[in-house]
């Protein structure tokens, strides 16, 4: 895994009973609970950090080493993230538009629906 790659998020999410969730925009009472390696991974992708920077940032959180799979276990959420297309990766940073920037329910409704519109996130209903 090139972990020079920028890693970025690509799908709506919010926090549900301290849990972080990923929203369908069609559905917002449609809710995916993310598991704890997963959420943080995700909630971390906001597209100004290299793989690289992602797994000193993690091992750097452990008191002493990180344990010796650490950099293959981010690789494998990376991995199992890019599969369900709700992570990409890019040569180069990438600014998160609104919608994806923030948790829905932190978002002002109309203007989050009307950039994922303009932007061809969803199409107009």
């Amino acid at each position: 895994m090139d972990k020079l790659k920028y890693f970025f998020r690509t799908a709506v999410f919010a926090w549900q009973e301290e849990k972080l969730v990923l929203v369908d925009v069609h559905d917002p009472k449609s809710t995916t609970p993310l598991d704890p390696w997963l959420a943080k991974v995700f909630s971390l992708a906001d597209g100004q950090h290299t793989l690289q920077k992602l797994i000193d940032y993690l091992g750097s959180q452990y008191h002493g080493e990180p344990p010796k799979e650490l950099e293959r276990t981010i690789e494998s959420v990376i991995e199992r993230l890019t599969k369900a297309q709700v992570v990409r990766l890019a040569d180069e940073p990438i600014t998160l538009p609104y919608y994806l920037a923030i948790p829905m329910d932190e978002q002002d409704a109309e203007k989050a629906k009307e950039l994922m519109i303009k932007d061809g996130y969803i199409k107009h209903q």
